[in-house]
């Protein structure tokens, strides 16, 4: 039987396995994608999307393209509490929705979120997006074993054909194949509350919303007790209720049922899509890596659903690995940065899930601003929302001079001051005649971002000697000291990774800039043993 070949096989199609798929894929990485549903899933998991994993899309130029296919938040609430849909008071905007709104309009990030973004919405964008830039999306297709040795991974699928892979990615999910079959073990709290029933339904609402939108909302009176959830912000809706033991489970009689008496109209109209058991949980995957096979997503940590941190935890996973292994794959990185993998995400996962269950007693904790939630976070030991979201900070053998230490656990624009690990600080600057962002500046290989011209010849003649690809980008100190925001005086530099994050900060110019970023370069990339090539004209 022929051998197909591939750098990379992703086993599991959903959300974080097409990121995966997206994001190698932009740094020129043939993958497969094999999943064992029919197509894409029309029941959504999760909704909402980080500031942090729109400005990864954005860098994939898919930020328009998901805002579109977004439901639009801006003027909306967040977190509504009613009896019933049709007696829950939307004039009154409440301090879960101004914080909703606030998070999607503060200055430290360039990326829009305009307002929820359901899970089969967003595979509608990144599915194409995987296709046009190479990938290989089959559906109807299990992983069904495989063995690695030094040379790579090799995998048999449910239609009999056999990968061979550089690299395989489990993405498939909280009951993952691929973990099972590497003997992983999970750690956490595990199984977290009681068994429930979500129902996707379609049904206009809008007599009853009055044209208001909001995230979610909680229903409570004695017919129902649930989570009323945004889908499309007209006809598509989920509604969350506790399971219960009763033989007669949740056909569609029983799901219009509980639908009305949530919408508090016996005689609404509604059509039942499809129904999901589900239960939250909190589980970690002891090991994110064995050899060449690596774990993303729900496959490597499962969070529960308060806060969205599931999901965008996930693709910043995927995010992370696709520079990595892009790097490994075209020469310019030795196979010690993959290393850096768990390293990196699996503290980020553990942090994400603590925080998660840590807001599961009062959900006021993640949802609101005022100085009497802020004082009992801080009792509580609960970060708020986008520091943990992007305030996370790396330590391993890719980033120099970590700084594991938050100067704040509220503030989000004090957390991203420049610290080797974080993420770049956004801001604002004129390059070549443009209005842009940090953030953008930033390519597919190493970037050294400075105010000073002097570092660009250093720059080149590292990346002469280490024969890897190394941009500069020059930002004068105009009308804005971006430099100081960074950690840095004019003369200084930053060299940042793909994925944004600072692996490198210099304060200012070092007596030979060339020989410090040599340096710097060679321990982040694992480059210890490599040879260097003779530089024209170096002493």
């Amino acid at each position: 039987m022929t051998e197909h070949r591939v750098p990379v096989l992703i086993a599991g199609g959903g959300t974080v396995g097409l990121a995966a798929a997206v994001f190698l894929s932009g740094h020129g990485i043939p993958t497969l994608v094999v999943e064992a549903q029919p197509g894409p899933s029309p029941h959504p998991r999760a909704t909402g999307l980080s500031r942090r994993t729109m400005e990864m899309l954005r860098a994939e130029g898919l930020e328009d393209a998901v805002n579109a296919v977004s439901i639009d938040m801006r003027a909306g609430l967040g977190k509504v509490y009613a009896r019933t849909l049709a007696e829950a008071d939307f004039a009154a905007t409440d301090l879960a929705g101004t914080a909703a709104a606030t998070s999607r309009t503060d200055d430290s990030s360039p990326a829009l979120v305009r307002g929820t973004c359901p899970q089969h919405r967003l595979d509608s964008v990144l599915l194409p997006a995987a296709r046009e830039r190479g990938a290989v999306v089959r559906y109807s297709t299990r992983l069904e074993s495989f063995t690695q040795d030094d040379d790579g991974v090799r995998a048999v699928l449910s239609d009999g054909s056999l990968v061979r892979a550089d690299y395989l990615i489990g993405a498939d999910g909280a009951r993952s194949d691929v973990r099972g079959l590497l003997d992983i073990e999970l750690e956490g709290p595990g199984p977290l509350g009681t068994p429930m029933i979500s129902m996707l339904f379609r049904a206009d609402l809008t007599p009853y919303t009055g044209g208001r939108s909001f995230a979610t909302c909680t229903i409570e009176n004695p017919d129902v007790s649930g989570l009323l959830v945004t889908v499309d912000g007209s006809g598509e809706w989920i509604l969350h209720v506790p399971a219960d033991d009763s033989d007669g489970g949740f056909p569609d009689a029983r799901c219009v049922g509980l639908i009305r008496a949530a919408v508090g109209d016996p005689g609404v109209e509604a059509e039942v899509v499809s129904v999901l058991p589900w239960r939250p949980r909190g589980q970690l995957a002891e090991r994110f890596r064995s050899g060449r096979v690596f774990l993303v997503g729900d496959a490597a940590h499962t969070v529960p659903p308060l806060g969205a941190f599931g999901l965008n935890t996930g693709v910043a996973d995927a995010h992370n690995l696709a520079w990595k292994i892009a790097a490994v794959h075209h020469g310019w990185a030795e196979r010690g940065l993959l290393d850096s993998y768990e390293a990196e995400r699996r503290p980020v996962a553990a942090t994400t899930l603590e925080q998660a269950v840590l807001r599961l007693p009062d959900s006021r904790l993640h949802w609101e601003n005022s100085p009497e939630i802020v004082a009992a976070r801080r009792r509580a030991g609960v970060l708020n929302a986008p520091v943990v979201h992007v305030g996370y900070r790396y330590e391993s053998t890719a980033v120099i001079g970590s700084n594991p230490i938050l100067p704040s656990t509220e503030d989000i624009s004090l957390v991203l001051d420049g610290t080797p690990g974080s993420r770049l600080p956004h801001r604002w600057v004129s390059h070549d005649g443009e209005r842009v962002s940090t953030l953008d500046l930033v390519g597919k290989d190493l970037t050294v971002l400075t105010a000073d011209e002097d570092w660009a010849d250093a720059a080149h003649a590292a990346a002469d000697a280490l024969a890897i690809p190394l941009t500069v980008q020059r930002i004068p100190v105009v009308d804005s000291d971006w430099t100081g925001g960074i950690g840095l005086r004019p003369n200084g530099a930053v060299l940042i990774r793909p994925d944004h994050v600072v692996s490198w900060r210099m304060i200012d110019q070092p007596l030979d800039p060339r020989t410090a970023l040599i340096d710097a370069l060679s321990e982040i990339l694992s480059l210890d043993g490599r040879t260097m090539r003779p530089v024209a004209g170096a002493g």
